[in-house]
């Protein structure tokens, strides 16, 4: 089994080593050491502490957990939804924002028409934000 640095892990969770080591030293990640006295985390352990470490953050509807910057907040005008795909309109002031996505995003986020969301611009690619 595949195991990871401190360092690793952390690059993989998203946060910085010290945060991943404070988690280790408070026992959140389970670790062992290795024959060179490196701290190790197992993979499965790892991919537990990530879902339970997301499913945590899914609670924080007031973070947003993107770097794209150009937001434009308006409301769902119009949702298609394929069985694969989804296209969601956002009209923000006066601008009409088009995203391709896929269902299965569009239900986690609990799209509907007339709820605000948020459309985030990043070069060609939008990305949508519930608000």
């Amino acid at each position: 089994m595949q195991s990871y640095t401190i360092g690793q892990a952390a690059r993989l969770l998203g946060v910085s080593p010290d945060t991943a080591r404070r988690w280790a030293d408070a026992g959140r990640m389970a670790t062992h050491r290795d024959e060179a006295g490196r701290r190790l985390i197992d993979g499965r352990d790892l991919a537990a502490f990530s879902v339970e470490l997301a499913r945590a953050g899914a609670s924080d509807e007031d973070a947003s957990y993107t770097s794209v910057r150009n937001a434009f907040p308006g409301i769902v005008t119009a949702i298609k939804l394929g069985d694969v795909a989804a296209q969601v309109e956002i009209q923000a002031g006066p601008h009409r924002l088009v995203s391709l996505l896929t269902r299965e995003a569009v239900e986690e986020l609990g799209l509907e028409v007339g709820m605000e969301a948020t459309a985030r611009v990043k070069s060609t690619n939008v990305h949508i934000d519930r608000v």
